[in-house]
């Protein structure tokens, strides 16, 4: 189980940080004033989504599912429901970002940069509850 703890976390580090970027290049792709940069950052933004943030989050997912069903225990504990609803908001944002990214692409996005630098943050907010949670596990 240490193996599938160990990739559970890494999958989790590689997800959250795909999370943490792909709204920054939302906020340089708002800013961008030419044809050209706007061009790049749909490539980027979907090359980051298609190439790390899903495959990411599909191998979180499984793997979490993998240790409760050996560790079916937690799911009798406080602790884990609050988790598990902090990793179901996280995949509710995941799939934001992408509508996010499609609006960009197609141009039809009415935020501007200053909406995806606080849509920004709402992952550190997770991250921060996720992590107290599973150390803490204050109740």
């Amino acid at each position: 189980m240490l193996w599938v703890t160990a990739f559970h976390i890494i999958a989790m580090t590689c997800w959250f940080a795909a999370l943490f970027y792909l709204p920054r290049l939302f906020v340089y792709h708002t800013m961008s004033e030419d044809q050209i940069s706007r061009d790049r950052f749909v490539i980027m933004e979907r090359k980051l989504m298609r190439g790390i943030a899903t495959p990411s989050m599909i191998a979180t997912l499984t793997l979490g599912l993998w240790l409760l069903h050996y560790i079916p225990s937690y799911l009798s504990a406080p602790w884990m429901h609050a988790k598990l609803t902090l990793v179901a908001l996280t995949v509710g944002y995941h799939h934001m970002c992408a509508r996010y990214m499609k609006q960009l692409a197609n141009g039809t996005s009415t935020h501007g940069h200053t909406f995806f630098r606080v849509f920004n943050e709402i992952p550190v907010v997770f991250l921060v509850g996720i992590v107290i949670l599973v150390v803490v596990k204050p109740f």
